[in-house]
């Protein structure tokens, strides 16, 4: 099974996202070997400082083997099988695939120049709660992909 990790800022607060994210997981035990870390949701202090404690605490979760895929605004937009081809591709590799998402301020630099590569779902900013429920379920429908199974279109 290949190892998937999602790092993120914060914590599901809202009982919808932790059941909805609970639902995802569950369907994807089937698939990968799931582990979601969540690091503090600092307070903001104006910006650089709070976007760089937080960059510190994801990079400290990060193997130096790790392929980092960095979820940002100006990242490469896919659609799910162009996910699940990289899924097929990474699966050869054997490291852990592990996509970040950051705060309400984003990712640090030193994230981001951590980063493999960069993956945007949309040219919108959405709440760091709702985004991991969305990348938990384009993680599912393209493991269904890959495994030839039926997807909604």
């Amino acid at each position: 099974m290949q190892p998937v990790v999602i790092i993120g800022v914060g914590r599901l607060r809202e009982k919808f996202f932790r059941d909805a994210a609970e639902e995802y997981k569950k369907r994807l035990s089937r698939y990968v070997k799931l582990d979601i870390i969540e690091v503090d949701d600092l307070p903001e202090d104006g910006g650089d400082m709070t976007k760089k404690k937080e960059g510190e605490m994801i990079l400290s979760k990060i193997r130096p083997d790790d392929f980092v895929v960095a979820n940002c605004i100006d990242g490469k937009q896919m659609d799910s099988v162009e996910l699940s081809e990289f899924f097929r591709e990474r699966e050869m590799y054997g490291s852990r695939v592990v996509f970040v998402i950051g705060g309400s301020l984003g990712l640090s630099d030193e994230v981001i120049r951590r980063a493999n590569k960069k993956l945007s779902m949309s040219k919108m900013t959405f709440p760091h709660q709702l985004f991991r429920v969305m990348l938990l379920e384009q993680i599912y429908r393209a493991q269904k992909i890959l495994s030839g199974e039926r997807y909604h279109k």
